[in-house]
C-alpha cells in the first residue's frame, strides 16, 4: 500500500468578507506540507471584491 504525500493541497478563505456580509466569497487553493506546518496556515491574500489585501485562513 503507498504511503501518503506529505503536500496537501488546502482551502484558504477571506475572514473579513465572511463577516462584513456582502455577498459571494474569496477563496483560494494553495498546497502546504503535513509535516512542517500541521497547524491550519495564515496568509495575507488580496480580497477583489473588498479590493484591499486581508488575512485568509485554511478551512476544512
Amino acid at each position: 500500500m503507498a504511503k501518503k504525500g506529505n503536500r496537501i493541497q488546502v482551502i484558504l478563505e477571506c475572514t473579513e468578507h465572511k463577516n462584513s456580509g456582502l455577498p459571494g466569497t474569496s477563496r483560494y487553493i494553495t498546497t502546504k506540507n503535513r509535516k512542517n506546518t500541521p497547524e491550519r496556515i495564515e496568509l495575507k491574500k488580496y480580497n477583489p471584491v473588498l479590493k484591499k489585501v486581508t488575512i485568509h485562513k485554511e478551512i476544512k
